[in-house]
C-alpha cells in the first residue's frame, strides 16, 4: 500500500485515516479506479444468527463509508453458503441450519443494514442480494468443470482458515471445504449482475477474498480488488462485540438499547478514540481529540462513542432516549422507575409468583441478574443489590408486587447493571 497520506481517493484516504485499512490486493490500482469514477463493493453476512453483532458493525460502517463518497455498497446475504457453514476459525463445524431458520435470520439481518444503509435504485443507493438466489440453482457437475478446475487443493490447504483447523487435528469436512469455491463463485456472479469490482471484509476472509479475484481473472479477464479490515479486539485483548453477558447484538429484539448504549459507554480508556473513529461518522480529528482526554472527561467522550454508535444502529432518538436514562440513573441518583426507565432492559415474570412474593436471591437469579442462586447470593452478602434504588440487605427478603412503582420493580446489581422486572398479564 502506499505510504501514509499517500492515497488520492477520498474513500480509501478516510478508510485509512479511520483503521479500516489491513490488507488491499493492489491498493494503487482501486485507489485510481475510485478516482476514475463509481465502484460497486460488496461484503458477504451469513444469516448465522437472527442479528448481526457488534464485531459485524465493522464491515457495515465501511459499506457506509463506501456510500458517503459516492460509490455504491452491496450486502451479501448468505442464503446460500449458510447452508455449508463458513470455516473461518472455528474450532469446529457449525451446524447445519433449516431453510426456515436461514430465512428467519436473513429477516432479521436485513433490518439492522436497512437501519444503518440507503437502499434503492440511486447510483450510490445500496443493493441487497442473496447468494441463495445463484447457488440454489446451480449444477454440481457445472461448478466442478467451469469453476473447480481452477482451484489448487495446495493452495486451499494454506489458507490460514483451514490451516489452523487442521493443525488442531480437528479436521474440515468435504461441506465445507467447498465454502471457498462458493464464495469466489458469488464474487463472479455479482461482477457479472451489477459490476461489483471490490470485495471488503475482516482479515480471517483474505483467503477467499484473493479466491474470488483469481477466479474473475481467470475466467472473465476482468481486474477486481480485495481489501479487508483488521479483526478488532479492545485493549485489554478482549474480543470485539462480546460482553460479559455475551454477544452484542444490534437487535433490539435480541438486545435492549439501552444495555447497546451502555456497552459502548463501558468502552476500556485506551480504545475511546479507535472506536470513535470505527463506529461515528464523527470527523477523524474529532475522533483523535475525544480520545486524548483524560480523567473525568473521557468518560464525557465514552458518552459520546455511545449515543452516536446508537445512533446509527437505533436512530437518534432512541440514542438519545437511552443516553438521558444513563444519566437520570449514575448521575442524579433519580429513580429510573416509571417514565423515565422506558429504556432499561424488561424481564416479564409469572404475575402469580410476583403477587406471592420471591426471596431476593431467588429474584435476581431469575431476572437474569445474576447467573445462579448462588451468585445472587454473594452478590447480595456483598452489598452490591438493590432494589427500587435500596439496598438489599437480607438474601431471603421477600420482593412482591406490593413493591412495585408504576407496575415495575427495579432491580440493580452494583452501579451499571439495572433491569425492570414486570408481571405478565
Amino acid at each position: 500500500m502506499p505510504a501514509t497520506g499517500g492515497f488520492r481517493s477520498a474513500f480509501m484516504r478516510e478508510a485509512e485515516a479511520r483503521g479500516f485499512l489491513f490488507q488491499c490486493t493492489d491498493a494503487e490500482a482501486l485507489d485510481a479506479a475510485m478516482l476514475a469514477g463509481p465502484v460497486t463493493g460488496y461484503i458477504g453476512f451469513d444469516p448465522t444468527a437472527d442479528s448481526l453483532h457488534v464485531g459485524s458493525a465493522t464491515q457495515i460502517m465501511l459499506l457506509r463509508l463506501l456510500q458517503k463518497h459516492g460509490h455504491r455498497p452491496v450486502a451479501l446475504l448468505g442464503g446460500g453458503t449458510a447452508k455449508i457453514g463458513d470455516p473461518s476459525f472455528r474450532e469446529e463445524a457449525r451446524s447445519l441450519m433449516s431453510e426456515d431458520t436461514i430465512s428467519r435470520n436473513i429477516a432479521g439481518i436485513e433490518s439492522s443494514l436497512r437501519q444503518m444503509m440507503t437502499f434503492g435504485d440511486g447510483p450510490a443507493d445500496a443493493i441487497l442480494a442473496n447468494n441463495a438466489d445463484w447457488l440454489d440453482k446451480l449444477s454440481y457437475i457445472e461448478l466442478l468443470r467451469e469453476v473447480g478446475v481452477h482451484f489448487s487443493v495446495n493452495r486451499m490447504l494454506a489458507f490460514d482458515s483451514v490451516r489452523s483447523r487442521l493443525e488442531r487435528e480437528q479436521g474440515l469436512t468435504f461441506l465445507e471445504f467447498n465454502y471457498s469455491i462458493l464464495q469466489s463463485y458469488d464474487f463472479r456472479e455479482l461482477n457479472r449482475r451489477h459490476g461489483v469490482t471490490l470485495q471488503m471484509g475482516g482479515s480471517d476472509q483474505w483467503g477467499n477474498i484473493v479466491s474470488g479475484i483469481d477466479l474473475v481473472r481467470r475466467t472473465d479477464g476482468r481486474q477486481v480488488f480485495g481489501l479487508t479490515a483488521p479483526l478488532l479486539t479492545t485493549a485489554s485483548g478482549a474480543k470485539m462485540g462480546k460482553s460479559a453477558k455475551g454477544a452484542v447484538w444490534l437487535s433490539a429484539n435480541k438486545l435492549p438499547i439501552f444495555e447497546y448504549w451502555q456497552f459502548w459507554r463501558n468502552t476500556e480508556d485506551a480504545d475511546v478514540g479507535r472506536f470513535l473513529k470505527l463506529f461515528t461518522d464523527l470527523a477523524p480529528e474529532e475522533c483523535d481529540r475525544l480520545g486524548s482526554l483524560e480523567g473525568a472527561e473521557i468518560n464525557e467522550a465514552k458518552k459520546t462513542l455511545a449515543t452516536e454508535a446508537t445512533a446509527l444502529c437505533h436512530g437518534r432518538a432512541a440514542a438519545e432516549e437511552a443516553a438521558e436514562t444513563a444519566r437520570k440513573v449514575f448521575e442524579t441518583g433519580q429513580s429510573s422507575t416509571g417514565q423515565s426507565a422506558t429504556s432499561l432492559p424488561t424481564k416479564v415474570l409469572p404475575r402469580a409468583a410476583l403477587e406471592a412474593g420471591i426471596p431476593a436471591f431467588r429474584l435476581f437469579a431469575e431476572a437474569g441478574m445474576a447467573a445462579s442462586n448462588g451468585e445472587a447470593r454473594r452478590l447480595i452478602r456483598g452489598g452490591g443489590a438493590r432494589v427500587n434504588d435500596a439496598p438489599v440487605g437480607d438474601e431471603g427478603q421477600i420482593i412482591s408486587l406490593t413493591d412495585a412503582v408504576d407496575g415495575v420493580i427495579k432491580l440493580s446489581s452494583g452501579r451499571k447493571h439495572h433491569l425492570l422486572v414486570r408481571p405478565d398479564a
